[in-house]
């Protein structure tokens, strides 16, 4: 892939990695990646915003070089992650005299992950400028998506936020811009969910900091560009509001049937009751489906049986993400079995210590669910729908 022209005197240079299925050996990528990269020509200089993958670093010489440039002035580091800062070493073996621009915490990172010399990197703040001549950089704080030292850059005669990891999607495209926008909401709101939902928060400051600026185009460092911004604008709006929608996600696993009998049960009821459910069994779900759907779930019910005297181990480690992804989760609850003792409501309590939800009353059965266990159930259900009115 060659350079591609984005306006007068920008251009795309990064790169597609079509193959990647997994991230910080964690998460999963179904639909693979890019690591976007972009040229900016002034009337004096020349910047480069982000770089890419250090695997990938001779395809974004070759981009670079196909843009026409003689010479490289500025490397924008917006994010010292380095799937964006990992190519900047060899970059600055091609340009010596080029400076790195980053924010404060970014330079020590930079130095740290990179090994890169303190005199080749300027520290720009909140709003700062940087001409090119005929264009100007504007430096805007947006931290937490999903480092902290995370920047963004405003080219401020074109109207275009290169946005880094905000507003981003893993999906390897050949489209240059958003051409299926379902395709794209998906996949931005996984990347959502999978990454920026802990922060959620302060992206929302982030997002109210950016809406100041008048935005024509949106330029991620993942994913196809947003040339209607308000696609991804409307959906970080919602996804960072305390808006949930009244819906019922139920992760959940069984190791002899009694507690998948008991999610069925509940599940079917849901159903009856016109809530909408989304069971999700933990031996063959992909992790971030689960993660999209706790983005507005209001409610999320945890199905295990009890292994020696706690909930099962993966019911363990979805407890733990859950707690760390942080949803806006209003209620929760548990059903379980087990089948001699064991203290599985009380660890699984013990791990949400991050949420703040309001728990159900857990119905948990010994051995076999009998009638007063369903009953249980049939409880947990009305208490649920109550609190959908």
């Amino acid at each position: 892939m060659s350079a591609r022209k984005i306006k007068n005197d920008i251009y795309s240079v990064g790169v597609i990695d079509w193959d990647r299925r997994l991230f910080d050996e964690l998460i999963p990528l179904p639909d693979g990646t890019s690591y976007n990269s972009y040229i900016i020509k002034g009337s004096e200089k020349t910047a480069l915003i982000d770089t890419v993958e250090p695997d990938f670093a001779e395809d974004l010489i070759k981009n670079i070089k196909d843009s026409d440039i003689t010479d490289l002035d500025y490397i924008v580091a917006n994010h010292a992650e380095q799937d964006h800062s990992g190519s900047i070493p060899q970059i600055l073996e091609i340009y010596p005299n080029a400076t790195v621009l980053t924010s404060k915490k970014g330079k020590d990172m930079l130095m740290n992950l990179l090994e890169l010399d303190e005199d080749a990197i300027e520290v720009v703040g909140h709003e700062d400028n940087v001409s090119l001549g005929n264009k100007t950089l504007e430096f805007i704080d947006t931290p937490w998506v999903h480092w902290p030292e995370t920047i963004s850059t405003y080219l401020k005669e074109d109207n275009i936020l290169f946005s880094c990891d905000f507003f981003g999607s893993h999906l390897a495209t050949s489209d240059l811009y958003v051409a299926d926008e379902d395709e794209v909401y998906r996949a931005a709101k996984r990347y959502y969910a999978e990454i920026m939902m802990p922060f959620r928060k302060v992206i929302k400051s982030n997002l109210e900091k950016v809406e100041n600026y008048e935005i024509d185009m949106i330029a991620p460092s993942h994913g196809p560009i947003y040339d209607n911004p308000e696609l991804i604008l409307d959906a970080y709006r919602d996804w960072t509001s305390d808006d949930v929608k009244p819906e019922v996600v139920v992760p959940y696993i069984s190791m002899h049937g009694s507690t998948e009998e008991m999610i069925d049960y509940f599940v079917n009821k849901l159903i009856e009751k016109n809530i909408k459910v989304k069971p999700f069994n933990m031996s063959k779900m992909d992790l971030g489906d689960l993660a999209i759907s706790l983005v507005d779930a209001s409610t999320v019910v945890l199905g295990s049986p009890t292994v020696l005297t706690g909930p099962h181990p993966l019911a363990v480690y979805v407890t733990y993400l859950a707690n760390a992804l942080r949803p806006k989760t209003k209620y929760a609850s548990i059903i379980g079995s087990y089948g001699w003792a064991g203290n599985m409501v009380e660890d699984i309590v013990g791990m949400l210590d991050k949420l703040d939800v309001e728990l159900f009353e857990p119905v948990m059965a010994k051995g076999k669910a009998t009638d007063k266990d369903f009953k249980e159930i049939d409880r947990l259900v009305d208490e649920i729908e109550e609190k959908m009115k």
